[in-house]
């Protein structure tokens, strides 16, 4: 049987990518929403396997959401762009099982969440998944990259964040790789 999963953005871009790479891989996306209140109303209705919930969200946020669904029959993964250690944290007390950070790429949420649905995989998985400190080592850098752009060119947090992104969705690599490159005096993007 497929697994159900409901996903919950407010940029429909990464709903959009996200049901391509899940039903590619045989998930069945029964509900998408924008918001944290219309994603607990879908989940409390369609009761998935699995909600892939966005930390920021207008309305309720993932954390929110995930928290009101705790001890419930759904999984819940948070997508994130950001890692600090609260976060982790609160998300672990609201029954989060994993995170997702974007941008993110199906060869790794393929693995994680097939660990989260069919936990017999869950050795293999843990073999090949990033530590959270090596998480949270990225956060640091992407973040310092970012600072290091907003000194030099003039930019905001939020179009220094996109100048990473979309450099590392371009070269098809890491952010922590193109946050490297800008901390090294390296990037010319």
């Amino acid at each position: 049987m497929d697994k159900r999963v409901v996903i919950a953005d407010d940029e429909s871009i990464i709903r959009l990518d996200l049901k391509e790479i899940l039903e590619g891989d045989g998930y069945l996306v029964v509900g998408e929403a924008a918001t944290g209140d219309d994603a607990l109303e879908l989940i409390r209705t369609l009761e998935p396997d699995l909600a892939l919930l966005d930390v920021k969200m207008p309305g309720l946020d993932g954390i929110e959401v995930a928290r009101a669904l705790k001890g419930g029959p759904t999984q819940v993964v948070l997508l994130t762009a950001f890692s600090q250690r609260a976060l982790i944290e609160s998300a672990r007390e609201a029954g989060v099982v994993a995170y997702l950070v974007k941008p993110f790429r199906s060869s790794e949420i393929l693995p994680k969440l097939a660990a989260i649905v069919n936990p017999s995989s869950v050795a293999a998985h843990v073999a090949e998944t990033p530590s959270v400190d090596d998480k949270i080592e990225t956060r640091e850098i992407v973040q310092r990259a970012k600072e290091a752009l907003m000194r030099e060119r003039g930019l905001d947090e939020p179009a220094a964040f996109e100048v990473i992104q979309q450099s590392a969705m371009r070269a098809r690599t890491r952010m922590r790789d193109i946050a490297q490159k800008i901390l090294k005096g390296e990037f010319v993007g």
